[in-house]
């Protein structure tokens, strides 16, 4: 069953903004764990995107790479790495 488009719309409203916000954030964060987290809240909003424009297989993949093994890779590379504060 397809939802009605105005649910969509309200919906688009609300995903737009937080995309845009998280992808600023992924930008400007000096943190690397926090810049890792927020880009995977960043692909996780992606894959819902993708799923209201029935594109289910790109948001599939979106979710188990974007959200899930780069996430993984970014946290684990951020904890891993060992410098000093110059703040």
């Amino acid at each position: 069953m397809i939802l009605d488009n105005t649910i969509l719309w309200q919906f688009d409203v609300l995903l737009l903004p937080m995309v845009i916000i998280c992808a600023l954030a992924a930008l400007t964060i000096k943190d690397l764990v926090g810049a890792a987290i927020v880009t995977g809240a960043y692909s996780f909003l992606m894959c819902l995107l993708w799923t209201e424009m029935l594109a289910v297989d790109v948001a599939f993949t979106e979710a188990a790479v974007g959200a899930g093994v780069s996430t993984i890779l970014l946290l684990a590379t951020a904890l891993h790495i060992k410098r000093k504060a110059k703040d």
